[in-house]
């Protein structure tokens, strides 16, 4: 296994989810973005529940085309019923045969590389959804998106936590309007074809997903702090510091996931995420230094040049809707989130970010 992946947090997953993960056995999955923070994961569990869990192994055909994989997604895994194909999702992808579930898992999400990237990153969101949802449709196969908590916007505080059925306050110029507005697009596919042509789609709205497997140059707020501790560095907290998240550790966002791709109703979307705490930049600065117990010094700075700036102020998921419909039931708080993060990125990133 990937030597960046802790098998403690594998395992758990795998626990959590077998007993609906029965559902998988003797299917065949296409896994878009395969080499990406989640694909990994994704790739690592399958292997896992076909060696430990399934009465019969689920194959699984993993999709990417490499560019933002990094040296983290560069080694593929070789597993059996475990397949990886060097490909771009923006262009068709023929199958035959058995196809049970698609998961496009594909995208930009970084900002850093998405504000380098805007049009691959509303190529990848738009005409990759439309070629997957085809080939979906075509095979008569369970779609999920995975689109992103940025189709909110920035909501004013009447609607945080946000739920499933408010439209947004997104701009559709703007640096970031690429990313949030190609997710956008995206779901509205998923509606299409859905209500169209019946197809059995699924939309997944991460919030602010961490945790090992997160490469250091990133450029989000974790690996960043991550990355200069390792290196001795102060923090660099962007804008004010008072902008405010709630931060979803990985083994409860994958069962989050796997929900949804296994029991989500046709037609819906799903907030995945933990609601609490909801916290600011500085405060989570602190919230290390507890972790820690040690003093970690930080600077209050402009945002640079190569990241989006108009980032919402507040973001956190009401997340009744997956709890009721799926029993999802995030179990890591936010404190040994961090802790299992920050002890893996101190064995593994170099500090040089």
């Amino acid at each position: 296994m990937d030597e960046f992946l802790l098998n403690s947090d594998i395992d758990e997953i795998v626990d959590r989810i077998s007993g609906p993960a029965q559902d998988f056995a003797g299917k065949t999955a296409l896994l878009t973005g395969g080499r990406g923070f989640l694909g990994r994961y994704f790739m690592e569990i399958f292997d896992r529940l076909n060696s430990r869990v399934l009465d019969k192994p689920i194959r699984v055909v993993a999709l990417d085309n490499l560019i933002t994989a990094g040296k983290e997604g560069a080694e593929i895994p070789k597993h059996d019923n475990v397949t990886f194909v060097r490909h771009d999702v923006t262009q068709p992808f023929a199958w035959q045969g058995r196809l049970d579930y698609v998961i496009h898992a594909a995208g930009i999400a970084s900002p850093f590389y998405y504000r380098a990237y805007p049009l691959e990153t509303l190529e990848v969101a738009v005409t990759g959804t439309r070629h997957m949802l085809e080939l979906a449709d075509g095979h008569k196969a369970r779609f999920t998106f995975f689109s992103s908590s940025e189709i909110y916007g920035d909501p004013d505080s009447r609607h945080v936590p946000m739920q499933e059925s408010y439209r947004g306050n997104v701009s559709c110029q703007g640096p970031r309007a690429c990313y949030d507005e190609s997710k956008r697009v995206g779901e509205t596919l998923c509606y299409i074809f859905h209500t169209k042509n019946g197809t059995a789609t699924n939309t997944i709205r991460p919030f602010n997903v961490y945790g090992p497997g997160m490469q250091e140059t990133d450029y989000r707020v974790l690996p960043n702090f991550a990355s200069r501790i390792k290196g001795g560095q102060p923090l660099h907290i962007y804008g004010g510091g008072n902008q405010t998240r709630t931060f979803c550790y990985i083994t409860d966002a994958i069962v989050g996931f796997l929900l949804v791709i296994l029991k989500g109703v046709a037609g819906e979307a799903y907030n995945i995420g933990t609601p609490t705490p909801e916290i600011s930049m500085l405060d989570l600065a602190r919230r290390i230094e507890g972790i820690l117990d040690k003093k970690i010094a930080y600077d209050v700075i402009e945002y640079p040049d190569s990241y989006p700036a108009d980032e919402p102020n507040r973001r956190a998921p009401d997340i009744r809707k997956a709890q009721l419909q799926l029993q999802y039931a995030p179990e890591v708080d936010l404190d040994e989130g961090l802790r299992r993060f920050l002890i893996w990125s101190d064995g593994v990133y170099t500090g040089e970010q």
